[in-house]
Protein backbone atom coordinates (compact mmCIF):
# COMPACT_ATOMS: atom_id res chain seq x y z
CA UNK A 1 0.00 0.00 0.00
CA UNK A 2 1.54 3.49 -0.82
CA UNK A 3 1.59 6.63 1.18
CA UNK A 4 -1.68 8.05 -0.68
CA UNK A 5 -4.19 5.45 0.16
CA UNK A 6 -3.09 4.95 3.59
CA UNK A 7 -3.67 8.64 3.75
CA UNK A 8 -7.12 8.08 1.81
CA UNK A 9 -7.72 5.39 4.68
CA UNK A 10 -6.84 8.06 7.67
CA UNK A 11 -9.17 10.58 6.05
CA UNK A 12 -12.11 8.17 6.35
CA UNK A 13 -11.18 7.45 9.43
CA UNK A 14 -10.76 10.70 10.67
CA UNK A 15 -14.42 12.03 9.37
CA UNK A 16 -16.39 8.36 10.07
CA UNK A 17 -16.61 7.50 6.61
CA UNK A 18 -17.44 9.69 3.43
CA UNK A 19 -21.15 9.41 2.22
CA UNK A 20 -21.21 8.20 -1.18
CA UNK A 21 -24.33 8.79 -2.03
CA UNK A 22 -23.46 10.13 -5.42
CA UNK A 23 -19.73 8.64 -5.43
CA UNK A 24 -18.62 11.63 -7.54
CA UNK A 25 -19.49 14.06 -4.48
CA UNK A 26 -17.26 11.09 -2.85
CA UNK A 27 -14.58 12.09 -4.48
CA UNK A 28 -14.56 15.74 -4.18
CA UNK A 29 -15.30 14.85 -0.81
CA UNK A 30 -11.44 13.75 0.01
CA UNK A 31 -9.99 16.03 -2.55
CA UNK A 32 -11.19 18.89 -0.12
CA UNK A 33 -9.18 16.99 2.43
CA UNK A 34 -6.49 16.19 0.19
CA UNK A 35 -5.62 18.55 -2.29
CA UNK A 36 -2.81 16.78 -4.81
CA UNK A 37 -5.05 13.76 -5.00
CA UNK A 38 -5.54 11.92 -7.91
CA UNK A 39 -8.95 10.31 -8.87
CA UNK A 40 -6.91 7.02 -10.05
CA UNK A 41 -5.61 6.84 -6.21
CA UNK A 42 -9.05 6.68 -4.80
CA UNK A 43 -10.12 3.89 -7.63
CA UNK A 44 -6.70 1.65 -6.68
CA UNK A 45 -7.77 2.23 -2.73
CA UNK A 46 -11.16 0.81 -4.14
CA UNK A 47 -10.28 -1.83 -6.38
CA UNK A 48 -6.65 -2.93 -5.74
CA UNK A 49 -5.09 -2.45 -2.99
CA UNK A 50 -8.99 -2.10 -0.93
CA UNK A 51 -7.86 -0.61 1.87
CA UNK A 52 -11.66 1.93 1.02
CA UNK A 53 -15.16 -0.10 0.90
CA UNK A 54 -17.82 1.10 -0.61
CA UNK A 55 -20.90 -0.13 1.57
CA UNK A 56 -24.33 0.98 3.15
CA UNK A 57 -23.43 2.22 6.73
CA UNK A 58 -24.90 5.20 8.81
CA UNK A 59 -28.83 6.23 8.14
CA UNK A 60 -28.91 3.72 5.31
CA UNK A 61 -26.99 5.55 3.28
CA UNK A 62 -23.51 4.67 0.87
CA UNK A 63 -20.17 5.59 2.41
CA UNK A 64 -17.18 4.81 1.73
CA UNK A 65 -14.94 2.81 4.86
CA UNK A 66 -11.29 2.67 5.74
CA UNK A 67 -11.09 -1.54 5.05
CA UNK A 68 -9.64 -2.15 8.36
CA UNK A 69 -12.37 -0.81 10.19
CA UNK A 70 -15.71 -2.40 8.16
CA UNK A 71 -16.23 -4.53 11.41
CA UNK A 72 -16.28 -1.81 13.51
CA UNK A 73 -19.34 0.04 11.64
CA UNK A 74 -21.00 -3.26 10.72
CA UNK A 75 -21.02 -4.26 14.16
CA UNK A 76 -21.66 -0.97 15.81
CA UNK A 77 -24.92 -0.61 13.55
CA UNK A 78 -25.94 -3.70 12.91
CA UNK A 79 -28.89 -4.55 15.25
CA UNK A 80 -30.86 -1.44 14.36
CA UNK A 81 -30.33 -1.59 11.13
CA UNK A 82 -31.30 -5.57 10.61
CA UNK A 83 -34.34 -5.32 13.00
CA UNK A 84 -35.29 -1.87 10.78
CA UNK A 85 -35.65 -4.70 7.25
CA UNK A 86 -36.73 -7.07 9.55
CA UNK A 87 -39.83 -4.92 10.37
CA UNK A 88 -40.25 -4.20 6.77
CA UNK A 89 -40.25 -7.79 5.60
CA UNK A 90 -42.53 -9.29 8.43
CA UNK A 91 -45.30 -6.60 6.95
CA UNK A 92 -45.19 -8.24 3.28
CA UNK A 93 -45.65 -11.67 5.66
CA UNK A 94 -41.93 -12.98 4.87
CA UNK A 95 -40.95 -15.43 7.86
CA UNK A 96 -37.19 -15.81 9.44
CA UNK A 97 -37.02 -19.23 7.22
CA UNK A 98 -37.27 -17.26 3.88
CA UNK A 99 -35.08 -14.26 5.41
CA UNK A 100 -32.77 -17.04 5.90
CA UNK A 101 -32.95 -18.84 2.36
CA UNK A 102 -32.71 -15.02 0.95
CA UNK A 103 -29.76 -14.47 2.50
CA UNK A 104 -28.13 -17.81 1.77
CA UNK A 105 -29.44 -17.39 -2.06
CA UNK A 106 -27.10 -13.67 -1.92
CA UNK A 107 -24.42 -15.30 -0.55
CA UNK A 108 -24.55 -19.01 -3.10
CA UNK A 109 -25.10 -16.18 -6.49
CA UNK A 110 -22.08 -14.26 -5.34
CA UNK A 111 -19.45 -17.33 -4.67
CA UNK A 112 -17.89 -17.26 -7.76
CA UNK A 113 -17.15 -13.64 -7.65
CA UNK A 114 -18.71 -9.92 -8.15
CA UNK A 115 -21.39 -9.58 -10.47
CA UNK A 116 -23.43 -7.00 -11.31
CA UNK A 117 -26.95 -5.30 -9.43
CA UNK A 118 -29.49 -6.56 -12.43
CA UNK A 119 -27.46 -10.14 -12.70
CA UNK A 120 -27.84 -10.86 -8.72
CA UNK A 121 -31.73 -9.85 -8.92
CA UNK A 122 -32.27 -11.92 -11.39
CA UNK A 123 -31.01 -14.91 -9.71
CA UNK A 124 -32.70 -14.12 -6.62
CA UNK A 125 -35.70 -13.46 -7.93
CA UNK A 126 -35.30 -17.07 -9.46
CA UNK A 127 -35.48 -18.92 -6.25
CA UNK A 128 -37.82 -16.26 -4.55
CA UNK A 129 -41.16 -16.71 -2.88
CA UNK A 130 -44.52 -15.09 -3.34
CA UNK A 131 -44.29 -12.85 0.05
CA UNK A 132 -40.46 -12.31 -0.92
CA UNK A 133 -41.08 -11.58 -4.23
CA UNK A 134 -43.84 -8.47 -3.66
CA UNK A 135 -41.18 -7.45 -0.81
CA UNK A 136 -38.55 -7.34 -3.72
CA UNK A 137 -41.14 -5.31 -5.94
CA UNK A 138 -41.51 -2.48 -3.04
CA UNK A 139 -38.40 -1.74 -1.96
CA UNK A 140 -35.28 0.33 -3.41
CA UNK A 141 -32.83 -1.54 -2.12
CA UNK A 142 -33.25 -5.87 -2.24
CA UNK A 143 -29.62 -6.49 -0.57
CA UNK A 144 -29.89 -3.95 2.29
CA UNK A 145 -30.57 -6.91 4.89
CA UNK A 146 -27.13 -8.42 3.63
CA UNK A 147 -25.43 -5.21 3.50
CA UNK A 148 -26.10 -4.79 6.87
CA UNK A 149 -25.61 -8.05 8.29
CA UNK A 150 -22.00 -7.52 6.58
CA UNK A 151 -21.73 -10.27 4.70
CA UNK A 152 -21.24 -8.25 1.31
CA UNK A 153 -20.45 -5.00 0.35
CA UNK A 154 -19.54 -3.01 -3.48
CA UNK A 155 -17.71 -4.22 -5.90
CA UNK A 156 -15.60 -2.98 -9.09
CA UNK A 157 -18.23 -0.71 -10.36
CA UNK A 158 -18.44 -1.37 -14.08
CA UNK A 159 -19.15 1.57 -16.74
CA UNK A 160 -22.76 1.50 -16.07
CA UNK A 161 -23.81 -0.72 -13.09
CA UNK A 162 -22.61 -1.24 -9.69
CA UNK A 163 -21.39 -4.75 -8.41
CA UNK A 164 -22.01 -6.76 -5.29
CA UNK A 165 -19.08 -9.09 -3.47
CA UNK A 166 -19.06 -11.38 -0.79
CA UNK A 167 -16.77 -9.98 2.01
CA UNK A 168 -14.89 -12.52 2.69
CA UNK A 169 -13.83 -12.48 -1.19
CA UNK A 170 -12.86 -9.06 -0.79
CA UNK A 171 -11.91 -7.75 1.87
CA UNK A 172 -9.03 -8.83 4.22
CA UNK A 173 -10.05 -10.89 7.49
CA UNK A 174 -11.81 -8.81 10.03
CA UNK A 175 -10.24 -8.32 13.35
CA UNK A 176 -13.68 -9.24 16.18
CA UNK A 177 -15.30 -6.67 17.87
CA UNK A 178 -18.03 -6.98 20.88
CA UNK A 179 -21.25 -4.60 19.56
CA UNK A 180 -20.44 -2.82 22.80
CA UNK A 181 -16.91 -2.08 21.98
CA UNK A 182 -18.09 -0.84 18.38
CA UNK A 183 -20.49 1.45 19.64
CA UNK A 184 -17.95 3.00 21.98
CA UNK A 185 -15.13 3.02 19.30
CA UNK A 186 -18.06 4.69 16.83
CA UNK A 187 -19.15 7.35 19.55
CA UNK A 188 -15.62 8.48 20.37
CA UNK A 189 -14.60 9.07 16.47
CA UNK A 190 -17.76 10.86 16.62
CA UNK A 191 -17.51 13.43 18.63
CA UNK A 192 -13.58 13.21 17.98
CA UNK A 193 -14.23 14.35 14.39
CA UNK A 194 -17.31 16.82 14.99
CA UNK A 195 -17.06 17.14 18.70
CA UNK A 196 -18.86 19.49 20.52
CA UNK A 197 -22.14 17.53 19.82
CA UNK A 198 -25.29 16.20 21.26
CA UNK A 199 -26.99 12.63 22.17
CA UNK A 200 -29.72 13.85 19.47
CA UNK A 201 -26.66 14.13 16.66
CA UNK A 202 -25.21 11.33 17.63
CA UNK A 203 -28.16 9.64 16.95
CA UNK A 204 -29.32 11.39 13.96
CA UNK A 205 -25.77 10.91 12.31
CA UNK A 206 -25.46 7.21 12.63
CA UNK A 207 -28.84 6.15 12.53
CA UNK A 208 -28.89 4.20 15.96
CA UNK A 209 -32.44 4.65 17.26
CA UNK A 210 -32.24 6.92 20.21
CA UNK A 211 -33.05 4.40 22.94
CA UNK A 212 -30.02 2.46 21.65
CA UNK A 213 -28.10 5.10 21.27
CA UNK A 214 -28.37 6.65 24.91
CA UNK A 215 -27.30 3.35 26.13
CA UNK A 216 -23.97 4.22 24.70
CA UNK A 217 -23.62 8.24 25.30
CA UNK A 218 -24.40 7.37 29.12
CA UNK A 219 -21.77 4.42 28.86
CA UNK A 220 -18.86 6.68 28.14
CA UNK A 221 -19.97 9.69 30.22
CA UNK A 222 -17.11 9.56 32.39
CA UNK A 223 -15.16 10.58 29.58
CA UNK A 224 -17.23 13.53 28.28
CA UNK A 225 -17.25 17.14 28.77
CA UNK A 226 -20.03 19.55 28.90
CA UNK A 227 -19.53 22.48 27.24
CA UNK A 228 -21.95 25.23 26.48
CA UNK A 229 -21.94 26.68 22.74
CA UNK A 230 -24.08 29.97 22.28
CA UNK A 231 -25.95 29.01 25.44
CA UNK A 232 -26.89 25.42 24.04
CA UNK A 233 -25.13 21.94 25.89
CA UNK A 234 -22.85 20.13 24.14
CA UNK A 235 -20.23 17.36 24.74
CA UNK A 236 -16.67 16.40 24.10
CA UNK A 237 -14.05 14.28 24.84
CA UNK A 238 -12.01 15.36 27.80
CA UNK A 239 -9.05 14.70 25.35
CA UNK A 240 -9.95 16.81 22.94
CA UNK A 241 -11.47 19.98 24.95
CA UNK A 242 -7.37 22.00 24.89
CA UNK A 243 -6.96 21.46 21.31
CA UNK A 244 -10.86 23.36 20.97
CA UNK A 245 -10.22 25.83 23.27
CA UNK A 246 -7.07 27.16 22.22
CA UNK A 247 -7.55 25.89 18.24
CA UNK A 248 -6.64 28.65 15.98
CA UNK A 249 -5.96 29.46 12.47
CA UNK A 250 -2.91 31.79 11.36
CA UNK A 251 -4.98 32.76 7.96
CA UNK A 252 -9.03 31.98 6.21
CA UNK A 253 -9.14 28.37 5.73
CA UNK A 254 -11.46 28.25 2.51
CA UNK A 255 -12.71 25.05 1.12
CA UNK A 256 -15.22 24.05 -1.67
CA UNK A 257 -16.87 21.47 -0.28
CA UNK A 258 -19.74 18.88 -2.76
CA UNK A 259 -23.02 17.94 -1.99
CA UNK A 260 -23.40 15.59 0.80
CA UNK A 261 -20.19 16.52 2.43
CA UNK A 262 -19.79 14.28 6.02
CA UNK A 263 -19.06 17.85 7.85
CA UNK A 264 -22.60 19.13 6.68
CA UNK A 265 -24.40 16.19 7.58
CA UNK A 266 -23.23 15.54 11.19
CA UNK A 267 -25.12 18.54 13.95
CA UNK A 268 -28.84 18.35 13.88
CA UNK A 269 -28.73 22.30 14.32
CA UNK A 270 -27.09 23.82 11.54
CA UNK A 271 -27.15 27.48 13.22
CA UNK A 272 -23.08 26.99 13.60
CA UNK A 273 -22.50 26.32 9.81
CA UNK A 274 -24.73 28.37 8.04
CA UNK A 275 -27.04 31.59 8.77
CA UNK A 276 -30.86 30.96 8.95
CA UNK A 277 -31.85 33.06 6.35
CA UNK A 278 -30.10 31.00 4.47
CA UNK A 279 -30.36 27.46 5.39
CA UNK A 280 -32.30 26.22 2.18
CA UNK A 281 -30.43 26.56 -0.17
CA UNK A 282 -27.98 24.72 1.30
CA UNK A 283 -30.41 22.16 3.19
CA UNK A 284 -32.52 21.82 0.32
CA UNK A 285 -35.76 19.64 -0.48
CA UNK A 286 -36.03 15.74 -0.47
CA UNK A 287 -32.49 15.51 1.41
CA UNK A 288 -30.51 17.30 -1.27
CA UNK A 289 -27.84 19.14 0.26
CA UNK A 290 -25.94 21.57 -1.89
CA UNK A 291 -22.17 22.02 -2.60
CA UNK A 292 -20.54 25.17 -0.50
CA UNK A 293 -18.07 27.39 0.31
CA UNK A 294 -16.76 27.11 3.65
CA UNK A 295 -14.91 29.57 5.50
CA UNK A 296 -13.34 28.99 8.89
CA UNK A 297 -16.11 26.12 9.41
CA UNK A 298 -19.27 28.79 8.20
CA UNK A 299 -21.18 28.06 4.84
CA UNK A 300 -20.76 31.58 3.00
CA UNK A 301 -22.33 30.92 -0.56
CA UNK A 302 -23.09 27.85 -2.69
CA UNK A 303 -21.51 26.56 -5.73
CA UNK A 304 -22.49 24.69 -9.13
CA UNK A 305 -20.78 23.28 -12.02
CA UNK A 306 -22.03 22.26 -15.56
CA UNK A 307 -19.67 20.78 -18.12
CA UNK A 308 -19.13 20.90 -21.90
CA UNK A 309 -16.91 18.54 -23.61
CA UNK A 310 -13.53 19.17 -21.52
CA UNK A 311 -14.79 22.05 -19.85
CA UNK A 312 -16.42 23.40 -16.66
CA UNK A 313 -18.22 25.95 -15.89
CA UNK A 314 -18.18 26.83 -12.04
CA UNK A 315 -20.55 29.24 -10.66
CA UNK A 316 -20.24 30.61 -7.27
CA UNK A 317 -23.13 32.07 -5.90
CA UNK A 318 -21.90 34.27 -2.39
CA UNK A 319 -25.08 34.93 -0.10
CA UNK A 320 -22.89 38.45 0.64
CA UNK A 321 -20.28 40.45 -0.85
CA UNK A 322 -16.83 39.52 -0.12
CA UNK A 323 -13.05 40.43 -0.15
CA UNK A 324 -11.09 40.25 -3.26
CA UNK A 325 -8.91 37.89 -1.39
CA UNK A 326 -11.57 35.69 -0.80
CA UNK A 327 -12.63 35.65 -4.23
CA UNK A 328 -9.01 34.91 -5.32
CA UNK A 329 -8.73 31.83 -2.73
CA UNK A 330 -12.02 30.63 -4.22
CA UNK A 331 -10.44 30.64 -7.69
CA UNK A 332 -7.31 29.07 -6.43
CA UNK A 333 -9.70 26.28 -5.41
CA UNK A 334 -11.35 25.87 -8.08
CA UNK A 335 -8.22 25.34 -9.89
CA UNK A 336 -7.59 22.75 -7.50
CA UNK A 337 -10.41 20.80 -8.15
CA UNK A 338 -9.88 21.18 -11.78
CA UNK A 339 -6.50 19.77 -11.51
CA UNK A 340 -8.68 17.01 -9.93
CA UNK A 341 -10.92 16.58 -12.32
CA UNK A 342 -9.17 16.92 -15.07
CA UNK A 343 -10.59 19.62 -16.36
CA UNK A 344 -10.59 23.33 -17.35
CA UNK A 345 -12.30 25.29 -14.80
CA UNK A 346 -13.73 28.89 -15.70
CA UNK A 347 -15.47 30.24 -12.26
CA UNK A 348 -18.88 32.25 -12.72
CA UNK A 349 -18.95 34.82 -9.22
CA UNK A 350 -22.26 35.82 -7.89
CA UNK A 351 -23.66 37.61 -5.01
CA UNK A 352 -27.35 36.06 -3.93
CA UNK A 353 -29.97 38.01 -2.91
Amino acid sequence: MDRTEADLATVCRDVCGIQAQVMSAARMALWARMHGLKQADIKSALNESRTLVKTSCMRQTLHLLPAADFSIYITALRRSRVEAVCRILSKFGVTTQEIDRLNKAVMDALSDGPLTRRILMAQIKAQAGKNVLKWMDNVWSVFRLTLAEGWICYGPDKPTEVTFVRVDQWLPQQEPVTEEEAKHILLRRFLSAYGPATLQDFSKWSGIPRKEATSVWKSLEDDLMEVSIGGKKASTLHADYDQILHGEVDEPVLRLLPGFDPYLLAHADKNHLVNQAYYKRVYRNQGWISPVILLNGRIIGTWSSSRKGQRVALTVELFEKAPRIIKSNIEDEAANLGDFLEVALQVKHTVSH
